[in-house]
């Protein structure tokens, strides 16, 4: 910890070597939470970046109350939704089918792959989601967060993260429901 520190002192007095150490060091961390927000590589390799930089012109106002790792995820989750919340705004989401889902579970389906259909298919129908309901759902069960963690994260109240899960499920609930009308 004391390390780090130093080397965030170095930070903040204008060393860029010492921020390329800590790009280092929290790189794939960041890039594992941003994976959760955009499965193109492209887009992905962005929003690391953009973590990054927003930790870099923020980084005068770090202070070591917490650990910098937490620090960093909580600028990686805002960078995440505001990257939905644009989505939202340009496009249309493409819509899951049952048949989709169906899809996976075919025997000739290797086991591997099915997972990573199933996981592409998860990502798409999250996409169908509110920004605020898809970020709530991806904390508290894709990364299995507590209460606590994804109100840090969020910087919302433990109450409002449980009122938001229970509003992004019942979403998620009306998406199957409308999805099997169709079939």
């Amino acid at each position: 910890m004391e390390k780090e520190w130093a080397i965030i002192c170095r930070c903040q007095q204008g060393d860029g070597n010492a921020f390329q150490e800590l790009v280092e060091r929290y790189q794939k961390q960041v890039a594992s939470i941003m994976w959760r927000f955009s499965r193109e590589l492209d887009t992905h390799q962005d929003l690391v970046q953009d973590v990054f930089v927003e930790a870099y012109t923020s980084l005068k106002n770090y202070q070591p109350q917490a650990p910098f790792v937490h620090w960093l995820s909580r600028i990686a989750v805002r960078v995440g939704y505001r990257h939905w919340k644009r989505l939202k705004k340009e496009r249309d989401n493409p819509h899951v089918s049952l048949d989709e889902w169906g899809q996976l579970s075919d025997p000739g389906t290797p086991d591997i792959l099915a997972s990573k259909e199933a996981a592409d298919l998860l990502h798409r129908l999250l996409g169908q989601l509110t920004p605020r309901n898809r970020l709530v759902l991806t904390l508290r069960f894709i990364e299995e967060r507590s209460v606590e963690e994804t109100s840090e994260l969020t910087g919302w109240s433990q109450t409002m993260v449980k009122v938001q899960t229970l509003r992004a499920r019942s979403q998620l609930k009306k998406l199957f429901e409308k999805s099997q009308e169709k079939l």
